[in-house]
């Protein structure tokens, strides 16, 4: 047995790569809350953007000085996107103290390269053996609780958008076979997990390179397989590509029901044409085009998007045809970042680049119209019986619990306090919504009369 510190930044797909390979190391697999307690340290770290660069870093750092002064010191691994960015030869010179690095454009190598750098240390350890992407062979070690679990479906991009570097980092577009996700999905949902969501960089790109495939993704083939899945009552889909919502799609999903929920998490990015042609967004140039596709199919859908602020040559005019847009479209979660030149994109080397005060200024007005709509979003809540699905205990509240409803996505949007009648972590009960607050909703769980 080996004993496990993990650490897992940025994105939930680098939480899906951790318990992969923590289940694929050929050997039983105990995770533990101190560093002074493993015979691992691992850290899968995030590269996407400078402040994640700047988090993994100290983080790393953070774990060397640890570790350093233990009397058994652990083996200490680092992964994932920050190593894909700035390669193992760079960083091994900065931070000599790491035994271990795993590069994501290797990812399938991961499981035995671990194993074999733990077996040089202990005895009864062996190499777990090169396994196919998605490690089809082993069992996921869970750390999300009873609730759920992320399900990633392929990794890389094939889009080249000019602000973004996860192209270079994560390589190209790679789908993960159907039958290793059915496979996957069904040891998840064996494990009590209710709820399943598919992730990807584009979720709607899946498929598109597998063998005998047109080069289009289609999820249909997928979703055909995991929507029928005994255990399973909730499917959502995250990360949706506008060009990718096309009617056949949104058809096939109105058509499916449940479990699928209508949540449609589209990263639009900006809502003005000139702006978007800046970034290279891989779609139509106006985004109200895909809203009411998917309103025209799913009248309440809950929408969730990100949008970038103060993207080069964004002027007023650009800022405010996008404030328009986020009024007249009612997102139910909004996430606004102002943009970031990253170092290596097309986009950090425009004219007309944003003054950092403007950005920023434009990113907290932004969120105060959004926080306005949300509120009353939630209030239109208050009354109504929903089924909630309980995530944990509160950490402060004894009895009280987080859960969510259908239109709320673990990690990234609101949650819903719920109490009461069995409200236990992986339940999904009937709850009444009794308050809103700006994001969040609170909720008494009792039987029907």
């Amino acid at each position: 047995m080996i004993s496990v510190y993990s650490v897992s930044l940025g994105c939930p797909k680098n939480r899906v790569d951790t318990e992969r390979l923590l289940g694929a190391l050929g050997t039983p697999v105990h995770p533990v809350a101190s560093m002074a307690e493993a015979d691992v340290v691992l850290v899968n770290t995030c590269g996407f953007i400078l402040p994640a660069v700047e988090e993994s870093v100290r983080t790393v750092v953070e774990a060397v000085d640890e570790i350093s002064g233990l009397a058994r010191r652990p083996l200490l691994a680092v992964a994932g996107c920050l190593v894909g960015r700035y390669g193992e030869r760079d960083l091994a010179a900065e931070l000599p103290e790491v035994d271990l690095w795993l590069p994501n454009q290797s990812i399938e190598t991961w499981p035995d390269l671990l194993a074999r750098a733990v077996g040089g240390r202990m005895t009864g350890v062996t190499g777990a053996g090169t396994v196919a992407p998605g490690y089809a062979g082993g069992t996921r070690l869970l750390s999300t609780g009873p609730s759920y679990a992320w399900l990633k479906i392929s990794d890389g991009c094939r889009h080249n958008c000019s602000f973004c570097t996860i192209p270079s980092i994560r390589g190209a577009h790679r789908s993960t076979p159907a039958a290793e996700l059915e496979r996957e999905a069904r040891q998840l949902l064996g494990m009590g997990v209710r709820e399943l969501i598919l992730v990807a960089q584009d979720v709607t790109a899946w498929g598109g390179d597998l063998d005998g495939a047109s080069g289009k993704g289609d999820l249909r083939p997928l979703l055909d397989r995991l929507l029928p899945l005994a255990g399973l009552d909730r499917l959502r889909l995250m990360y949706l590509y506008p060009a990718g919502l096309t009617d056949d799609l949104l058809s096939y999903l109105a058509a499916a029901g449940a479990p699928f929920v209508p949540y449609f998490d589209v990263p639009l990015q900006h809502a003005h044409p000139d702006v978007l042609g800046r970034m290279g967004r891989p779609f139509a140039r106006n985004p109200r085009v895909v809203v009411e596709r998917i309103r025209k199919h799913f009248p309440d859908a809950a929408l969730r998007t990100s949008i970038i602020v103060g993207f080069p040559g964004e002027t007023e005019e650009h800022y405010a045809a996008l404030t328009d847009f986020v009024v007249e479209t009612r997102f139910h979660h909004l996430g606004v970042f102002a943009y970031r030149a990253e170092e290596g994109t097309p986009a950090a080397a425009m004219p007309d680049q944003v003054d950092d005060k403007v950005k920023e200024w434009r990113r907290d007005a932004l969120m105060e119209v959004q926080a306005e709509i949300s509120e009353e979003i939630m209030e239109s809540y208050v009354g109504q019986r929903l089924p909630v699905l309980v995530d944990a205990p509160h950490d402060e509240w004894p009895g009280l619990h987080t859960g969510r409803t259908w239109f709320q996505a673990p990690e990234i949007d609101g949650v819903t306090y719920v109490s009461g009648a069995g409200v236990v972590p992986g339940a999904l009960v009937e709850a009444d919504m009794v308050e809103a607050r700006t994001y969040d909703l609170v909720a008494l769980a009792e039987p029907e009369d």
